[in-house]
């Protein structure tokens, strides 16, 4: 059986993101670090701060106990996290992620590896009239098929 720690790390959007509760700048995530042997595997836990049902004051804690109980496995800790959907995928990444060659490539395919894109749901972030526009056309002529806008109370 593994060994299991987490990290917590602020990422620094390099443009805010637009939402419609805001604009984010940073986001809080967590990985989780499994060892076993020489191997290891990582996985996310990407919990959004006022919008994951998961956003609880407890979440830290129940990470902590994630890792602290690696040895009940991952069948039985997804069970025990219902309550926490992003330490279930983060778990079974970095499970998935240790049993790979390639620790980061969890799902092989062209896709994965940056050959193809997937010319759907080309999300649009919310911000000015004419950044939005300028998403349309940049989506668009990168051959989405369908486009995803949030414009809110923006008089678009």
């Amino acid at each position: 059986m593994p060994t299991a720690t987490y990290r917590k790390h602020i990422l620094q959007f390099k443009t805010p993101a637009g939402t419609s509760r805001g604009a984010l700048t940073t986001r809080e995530t967590w990985f989780i670090i499994l060892k076993e042997g020489n191997k290891t595997g990582i996985g996310e836990c990407g919990m959004l701060r006022g919008l994951s049902i998961d956003d609880r004051p407890d979440y830290e804690e129940k990470l902590k106990w994630a890792c602290e109980s690696i040895d009940l496995g991952l069948e039985t800790l997804y069970a025990q996290l219902t309550e926490f959907p992003s330490l279930q995928i983060g778990l079974e990444i970095a499970f998935r992620s240790l049993q790979r060659e390639d620790p980061f490539e969890i799902f092989p395919s062209q896709f994965s590896r940056g050959k193809v894109g997937i010319p759907i749901n080309g999300l649009i972030w919310m911000g000015d009239k004419e950044f939005m526009k300028k998403q349309i056309s940049e989506k668009l002529k990168s051959g989405f098929s369908c486009i995803k806008m949030k414009i809110g109370a923006i008089d678009f």
